[in-house]
């Protein structure tokens, strides 16, 4: 039986401009759903840091849970852009929801029976990743599919305010139940949020009928194409340079707070958790003030001085010896990244055609994916000195990287599109 057209969003909404996407019923299903996806995610992340950490004492092994967690969007982010270009997006985020539930369930279980070891903890983490690599182009690329052109803005950065706030949220929420009742209680109610955000998108409809781009079956020649036109548009490319620099140079510092926290700021796993939460409040206020804008202009600009001052941002955290001081510098950074991440899908969008829009999204999955080597050698770094030097050397070498981009992308600098 088909289904109903979806309405999509027009300037001429009646709804306030911050909430304006809510007009449409489909963002309104995708909307907590991908919240609930992502605030389980991060939970999932800070239950099994905070679990390796008491089981091994050993910063390189907490640095390996974020390296198996992102190692899968180097691997697979540029294949699950071809699968939104060729299939059902909202299939896709289905399975992917029903396979991030399947696996939560059994670490749960191996956690209760006190089974759970630290390679179960990583074997999970990178299961989690590689369905978080094929679903994050469908999951933004459905966005513009309910929304359409219009409302892309307000609608990625209302789904930037669930993502930014899931990173307060969730290591917060899995911080205080570590505290309160246990390992398995964070855990577990991680691996029920999975379950909501399966059931809600069950119930998403999206217009009919979809578009799908016909890309021919030769993965691998569509995966090319993918590359050779992300090479050809130098707005994209300088997108997608600086996220890569960003997720190997600043974003790694989140693998050392628990360390941090414990170690340097005598702190335990509740207050850990609202520090890792820290730069997600922060981003929640940046989006939001994105999403209120009627008519974000010089989109590019905001997008490299947003990733300029977080390493500036990240470099003072590094510094800090208190729980008071190291807060603030979080929520500071979480406020100047937020131009970073939720302009970041915006411009590619925006500055790419339809029929290569899933795979330009992949390939910036794809270099979000660099953030697991970054984990990596911020953990090797930190081993060889301490975690806040480790941060400090990271941060300069990437602001450096990032002036040089910027000094080099007259284009993305010059970029002004506004989707409003």
């Amino acid at each position: 039986m088909p289904h109903r057209p979806i309405k999509r969003l027009h300037l001429n909404s009646q709804m306030p401009s911050t909430f304006g996407a809510f007009h449409v019923m489909a963002f309104r299903l995708i909307w907590p759903s991908n919240f609930f996806s992502y605030v389980a995610r991060w939970m999932q992340v800070t239950v099994i840091s905070w679990f390796v950490l008491e089981l091994t004492d050993s910063p390189f092994n907490v640095a390996l849970v974020g390296f198996f967690h992102m190692a899968p969007l180097l691997i697979c982010g540029v294949l699950g852009g071809v699968l939104a270009d060729k299939l059902n997006k909202r299939k896709i985020l289905i399975s992917t929801q029903a396979s991030n539930l399947f696996f939560s369930l059994g670490f749960l279980m191996l956690l209760v029976t006190n089974n759970a070891t630290v390679w179960h903890g990583y074997l999970v983490v990178c299961t989690i990743g590689f369905g978080w690599a094929l679903d994050m182009p469908s999951r933004r690329s459905i966005i513009f599919d309910v929304t359409g052109e219009k409302g892309l803005t307000n609608a990625l950065a209302l789904d930037s305010i669930g993502m930014h706030g899931s990173r307060m949220l969730g290591p917060t929420i899995a911080g205080t139940l570590i505290t309160l009742i246990g390992t398995s209680a964070g855990y577990g109610i991680a691996s029920l949020f999975y379950a909501i955000s399966m059931l809600l998108i069950i119930l998403v409809r999206v217009p009919s009928p979809q578009t799908l781009v016909s890309t021919g079956t030769n993965i691998l020649s569509n995966i090319v194409q993918g590359f050779q036109y992300a090479l050809s548009n130098r707005i994209i490319l300088s997108v997608i340079v600086i996220t890569v620099i960003m997720n190997l140079m600043c974003f790694s510092y989140l693998q050392m707070v628990p360390v941090i926290a414990r170690d340097k700021l005598g702190v335990g796993p509740g207050l850990m958790g609202l520090l890792m939460g820290g730069d997600g409040l922060g981003s929640i206020i940046g989006a939001t003030a994105i999403a209120s804008a009627s008519s974000l202009r010089r989109l590019g600009r905001v997008f490299l001085i947003g990733s300029i001052l977080g390493f500036i941002m990240t470099f003072c955290f590094s510094l800090t010896t208190s729980f008071a001081l190291a807060y603030p510098f979080l929520l500071l950074l979480g406020i100047c990244v937020a131009g970073f991440g939720t302009l970041q899908s915006i411009i590619v969008i925006s500055s790419s055609s339809p029929d290569m829009r899933g795979r330009a999204l992949g390939i910036v999955t794809l270099a979000i994916g660099f953030g697991p080597l970054g984990a990596l050698a911020i953990g090797v770094l930190a081993t060889a000195t301490t975690p806040s030097y480790a941060i400090m050397i990271f941060s300069s070498i990437g602001i450096t990287l990032v002036l040089i981009v910027t000094a080099f992308s007259r284009g993305l600098r010059s970029q002004t599109t506004a989707l409003s």
